[in-house]
This record gives structure tokens, sequence and C-alpha cells, in this order.
């Protein structure tokens, strides 16, 4: 989940980002934040979610317990 600090233009600059799995905030050093996993996916027709749009950030541990869970492995 990402978090903006508001600034005095409209424009948002990035505070932090936590892992939607975990909750734990995605570590920044010198200014960049650590790689981590961000999706977002707009639901469309004949779904459950039609119109919905999702978003969430996962760190690398949740990304590789995540992937791990799969039925078919990732290329």
């Amino acid at each position: 989940m990402k978090q903006y600090e508001t600034v005095e233009t409209t424009e948002k600059k990035l505070e932090k980002v936590l892992c939607n799995c975990c909750g734990k905030e995605i570590t920044k050093q010198q200014g960049y934040f650590s790689d981590f996993l961000h999706i977002e996916k707009q639901w469309g027709y004949f779904s459950q979610k039609d119109g919905r749009k999702d978003e969430f950030d996962l760190c690398e541990n949740c990304y590789d317990r995540f992937v791990k869970s799969f039925a078919l492995p990732i290329k």
C-alpha cells in the first residue's frame, strides 16, 4: 500500500510503501525504495468484480511465498 505526503503543489510525493501482505514498510536507502511488486487490476466484463480496480504492493519475501504457492511455475 503506497502512502503519499502532500506537497505544496498538487503533485504527490511518495512517502512510504507498505507490503499489503505482511504490513512491513519497504525500506528506503539514499532516497530510493528497495524493489517491490506493484499490481493494478481493472476488472472487466463477465467477472464478479466488474468495474472494480484493485491495487496492491508486495515486498520481495511475500512475493517469493506467493509464487511458490502457484500450481504452475512462473516463467
